[in-house]
């Protein structure tokens, strides 16, 4: 949110710069995230001075061209080559001279070189109107005043403006601060906080209300009645008619408000409602009133795909939900959304009516997200607006209106307001406030604080206040929220740190998940991963036709901020293979990431008494490019297959997992060329290449090899795990034995593992395969492969002997077993 520096100084001349308003609105919750200059002329005439013409003569190598000397105020005169028909020996003009950036109303800023044009020196430029932002004539230079005086700064001339605009990161539950009064109300109870810890006596300078209309009593009835049929979606209801309404530009200094905080100025109606919007937060609309059909506003719901036509061109099917201002033979404006394209104001409109609602927010919500609509007025009916300020907002405009458009209240303004909103009633102790805060701060300044704030104290007790808190507090709920008001005034800063720590033996769980992860993501970092943490919600498009898990489906939000983000995730290899995506599209190709997370999912057909909701924890580990960076003395091999199993195992041992793991082959709509590793029924990890399916979801153009560990499966046989010990290196020495062997295709190298070692339990110690032939001369459907066993004792040297029979049995079982055939 853009809140503009001199209009918060409207309502509260503070004296403080704008850095120091930033960090006292950060202090209270208000993080101001930077502070950008708006200048109501783009570059701010910096470098342009008032010039005086001395000499003219003519070019003498160009027709269109002048000669001219002319005193800028410094100790010599400019020579300048100027092309303009107008310019005089005499004339007072704008002067841009060597070195400034020029800002044109229309094309690219450009800067004034010293140069030659057709062969004589330039040293400046004296500049038309358009060329410096200030209009868009282009029919000669500017020709100022006679009295204008030589040397004086362009923008001191032309009395520029310039502002400073703080971008506030406001948080969902501060809608009482989504405006320029909101804003100056807090950072007037931090302004007394302040000053109170210095001067006990100190008055409170509150923030000040704009002018306003006093609607009369003896004003007539109003032309335009209301009717509100769904009381439950609009809280308050008001609205007055304003006739003798002239549509034009606005004055430069609302248009100059508006643009500073990014709003578009349209017509002087428009600007109206936009700048009481943001400087009192409440939305306002203006419709037509010619255009009312039957005189007559109706505040209701219509029938399921109900055709409208929004202000921006685009017709939409509106939904029996959605709450529509009507008149009595269509729709007029989605409520507190946006508004209709044939209602609103035009250049040929006389005499509007003015509404300013209370609508209630998940109303709101829900058809904004419905429509997929985000404008100024929904973000604020969605956050909670006060319904004490409706007729405020209207008294305000009111008094704008006649200024900029000659408008006239010509009517009583309407209030319906059939359940007035109550203040909340709330307890708060003094003792309940030390306790959270862990200070005591002085009763009085608590009491300021509360007052300053706009809460009013019914009662007070030696210990305790009953508070009323006003309505626009929309999160100030309960006596916690009270002490998180009074202390974010008086400043987390000023909480000191306690003297004494106190603590506390706890048990600690085994195996320690903290820890686990943390070894884990040191393991990767130091082989060149990069840690990512994505957001846990995501597209429900990606799971389109995926059936992770059987007989379970996506959760989805039930009221969702866009498309994108509409359902938890099922998986973290959507978000990471973004996250690839987004790198390559700025050139970063050799990638290496993984990512600690949970993921989600919904048990369908479970019974109601049964809580279907299921989440687990995951890492994901994505690798892609090249093994290694570029260089000269590297090659350009990319990452395969292997390089990711590496990685797998490496995780594996370093936790501790070696025992009781089973793999399977797959190919699914997720990886392939892949494997599944398992712990009895449990999945321990499955890796592989990520399918060309897979990566078109994400727009994902390049080879992407992927591994995602059930992280719970991981804690679970952690915990029953001996872990890693260590153990000595063995007193007599190892033996490495090979075997060829001639197999059928389909037996895989994982078999003749798993037999070796139930084969030979004692003394073997390591399988390897280091070679594989397949070819014509050993037959279509076999291969050779090549195994190489290494044999120890721990308690003795192995004769020839024990080595033969221990050979002789790995090579019957596997000619009997595998129906393998030894070459020699």
């Amino acid at each position: 949110m853009k809140i503009s520096y001199h209009w918060l100084n409207d309502y509260l001349p503070t004296g403080f710069s704008a850095e120091e308003t930033a960090r006292l609105l950060t202090d209270c919750g208000l993080e101001t995230e930077g502070i950008e200059t708006a200048e109501s002329v783009p570059g701010g005439l910096r470098g342009l001075f008032i010039g005086e013409v001395k000499e003219k003569a003519k070019h003498p190598n160009a027709d269109k061209l002048s000669l001219t000397k002319v005193d800028v105020g410094g100790p010599e005169l400019l020579s300048i080559v100027c092309g303009a028909p107008n310019v005089e020996a005499g004339q007072k003009v704008v002067v841009a001279v060597v070195g400034t950036i020029v800002h044109p109303t229309s094309g690219e800023p450009f800067e004034i070189k010293k140069s030659k044009i057709r062969g004589e020196l330039s040293e400046g430029m004296i500049c038309a109107e358009d060329e410096i932002g200030l209009g868009k004539s282009h029919d000669g230079i500017l020709v100022l005043p006679a009295d204008a005086q030589v040397g004086m700064r362009a923008a001191e001339y032309f009395k520029l403006e310039s502002d400073q605009v703080l971008e506030i990161g406001l948080t969902p539950n501060r809608a009482d601060a989504a405006s320029h009064f909101g804003v100056a109300r807090d950072l007037s109870a931090v302004m007394l906080a302040q000053t109170l810890r210095n001067d006990p006596t100190a008055e409170h300078q509150a923030a000040k209300l704009p002018q306003m209309f006093a609607f009369s009593d003896d004003l007539n009835p109003s032309s335009v009645s209301v009717e509100l049929q769904n009381p439950e979606a609009c809280i308050r209801y008001s609205g007055v008619m304003i006739s003798g309404i002239e549509v034009k530009p606005s004055p430069a200094w609302l248009q100059r408000r508006l643009s500073a905080i990014g709003v578009r100025p349209i017509n002087n109606v428009v600007d109206v409602t936009n700048y009481v919007l943001h400087e009192l937060g409440q939305p306002l609309h203006a419709f037509d009133a010619d255009k009312i059909a039957g005189k007559k506003v109706i505040v209701r719901k219509v029938d399921e795909g109900t055709p409208f036509v929004t202000l921006d061109g685009v017709e939409r099917k509106l939904a029996a939900q959605d709450l529509m201002i009507c008149d009595t033979e269509k729709p007029m404006c989605i409520a507190g959304v946006f508004g209709g394209l044939h209602s609103g104001v035009s250049e040929n409109t006389k005499a509007i009516f003015l509404e300013s609602a209370c609508f209630e927010p998940v109303h709101v919500r829900k058809t904004s997200k419905r429509h997929t609509l985000k404008t100024d007025s929904s973000f604020r009916f969605e956050r909670g607006t006060d319904p004490n300020l409706t007729m405020v907002a209207l008294q305000r405009a009111a008094w704008l209106l006649n200024e900029v458009a000659n408008g006239e209240v010509s009517s009583a303004p309407i209030d319906i307001y059939p359940t007035p909103v109550e203040a909340t009633e709330i307890a708060f102790s003094y003792s309940y406030c030390d306790a959270l805060i862990g200070k005591a701060i002085e009763r009085s300044l608590i009491r300021k604080i509360l007052l300053a704030l706009g809460i009013e104290i019914v009662h007070e007790s030696n210990d305790a206040l009953l508070l009323a808190v006003p309505p626009f507090k929309v999160d100030v709920k309960r006596e916690a929220d009270v002490v998180e008001e009074v202390l974010r005034i008086y400043g987390y800063n000023n909480i000191g740190f306690p003297e004494q720590v106190r603590g506390s033996l706890s048990y600690a769980p085994t195996p320690d998940a903290e820890r686990a992860q943390t070894t884990i993501a040191n393991l990767l970092a130091a082989q060149g991963f990069q840690e990512m943490v994505n957001n846990s919600l995501t597209k429900a498009a990606y799971y389109e036709g995926l059936n992770l898990v059987e007989n379970t489906s996506a959760v989805e939000l039930l009221n969702p901020l866009s498309s994108d983000l509409s359902v938890l995730r099922q998986t973290l290899l959507f978000g990471g293979l973004e996250v690839i995506t987004y790198n390559q599209n700025r050139r970063q190709l050799d990638l290496r990431l993984y990512e600690f997370g949970k993921v989600y999912r919904k048990k369908n057909d479970v019974p109601e008494n049964i809580w279907p909701y299921e989440e687990e924890r995951r890492l994901m580990v994505l690798m892609t490019g090249r093994k290694q960076p570029e260089s000269w003395n590297t090659s350009n091999d990319a990452l395969g297959f292997f390089d990711l199993k590496n990685t797998v195992h490496q995780i594996l041992q370093r936790v501790g997992i070696s025992e009781g793991v089973k793999s399977e082959n797959i190919n699914d709509a997720f990886i392939v060329e892949g494997l599944l590793y398992k712990n009895g029924k449990r999945e321990l990890v499955r890796f592989g290449k990520a399918t060309k399916a897979l990566l078109k979801k994400t727009d994902t153009n390049a080879v992407v090899w992927i591994a995602e560990f059930n992280w719970d499966t991981v804690m679970h046989l952690l915990a029953k795990s001996k872990g890693v010990h260590f153990s000595e290196v063995p007193k007599f020495p190892a033996v490495r034995r090979d075997l060829a062997l001639v197999l059928d295709r389909q037996i895989s190298y994982q078999e003749l593992e798993q037999l070796a070692y139930q084969t030979e339990r004692k003394l073997l110690r390591h399988v390897n395969l280091f070679d594989v032939y397949e070819g014509d001369k050993i037959g279509k459907e076999k291969k050779s492969y090549a195994l190489s066993f290494t044999l120890q004792d721990e308690n003795a040297t192995l004769t020839d002997k024990e080595i033969e029979k221990v050979m002789e049995r790995l090579a019957k079982a596997y000619t009997e077993k595998m129906g393998a055939q030894i070459r020699s």
